[in-house]
């Protein structure tokens, strides 16, 4: 989350914190922002989110709502966007993606994603996905003492 705070609530009001963010540098992975590696500790990552709030807590309060950014990765014919929508989008993907119950629903209907039509995902077919899955299995293992699967 701390990705999508800085870049939402930072990048796109040309406010760009200067954090170095591996995983959205030229030739990452595709979603290597939604899991942390065994070498990724806690404090890290905490650490990390903190810094994103403080950015995203100083453009808040330095802009107007009404202000007017422009959202890098998206369209062009959809890339503007005020400051009042990208705090509601950072509210909506906080909501989707922390916390269990998404991670239940997934198991539930086995749908990932935002909605139809628009699922908000990177591409990758079934078996990217399950070696994708198979790789945060291991990392969490890995950084929990317990043995490989």
């Amino acid at each position: 989350m701390a990705s999508v705070e800085l870049g939402y609530l930072g990048d796109t009001f040309g406010r760009p914190s200067g954090e170095p963010l591996p995983w959205v540098e030229e030739g990452a992975e595709p979603n290597a922002d939604m899991w942390a590696t065994a070498d990724e500790s806690r404090e890290q990552m905490v650490g990390l989110y903190h810094r994103a709030w403080a950015h995203a807590d100083a453009t808040i309060d330095a802009l107007p709502l009404d202000t007017v950014g422009r959202v890098p990765w998206w369209p062009e014919h959809r890339a503007e966007v005020t400051l009042h929508h990208a705090v509601v989008r950072v509210i909506a993907d906080t909501h989707r993606h922390t916390g269990h119950a998404d991670i239940l629903r997934e198991l539930i209907d086995g749908a990932v994603g935002m909605n139809k039509g628009n699922d908000s995902i990177p591409p990758g077919d079934t078996a990217w996905w399950e070696d994708h899955r198979d790789r945060v299995e291991r990392a969490a293992r890995e950084a929990g003492g317990g043995a490989p699967a």
